[in-house]
């Protein structure tokens, strides 16, 4: 080592390094969670046949349903929230997630989307 002093400055910039480590992992574990915990354990999975069948996704915008879009709205106005389908009242329902008929005992993101959209009557 040598015989100088380490400079405030050195001290400083480890101090910063050794806080931004420290930092990075509780960050993360933050957002994971958050995002592992958005989807309750009864919500239909992609792998689903009957959401693959259907087309369904947990994100209408990232469906198919400008090319299979169904009378009633504008494609990008078709969303789980304004389907016929949805069950609101259903078992483990919230906000985000409610039950749909075409995926019995299984919640469906509000946001969603499937191929058999149809619009809410009145």
């Amino acid at each position: 080592m040598s015989d100088k002093p380490i400079s405030k400055s050195r001290r400083d910039a480890v101090k910063v390094m050794l806080g931004t480590a420290a930092a990075i992992p509780m960050i993360n574990l933050v957002g994971f969670g958050t995002a592992r915990a958005s989807a309750p354990a009864n919500a239909v999975a992609a792998d689903d046949a009957t959401a693959i069948a259907l087309k369904y996704h947990a994100n209408a915008a990232e469906s198919e349903r400008v090319a299979a879009a169904r009378p009633g709205l504008p494609p990008e106005e078709q969303h789980c929230a304004n389907c016929q389908f949805m069950q609101a009242d259903a078992a483990g329902a919230t906000d985000e997630w409610k039950g749909c008929q075409l995926f019995p005992g299984k919640l469906i993101n509000v946001n969603g989307w499937c191929a058999s959209w149809t619009l809410k009557a009145g």
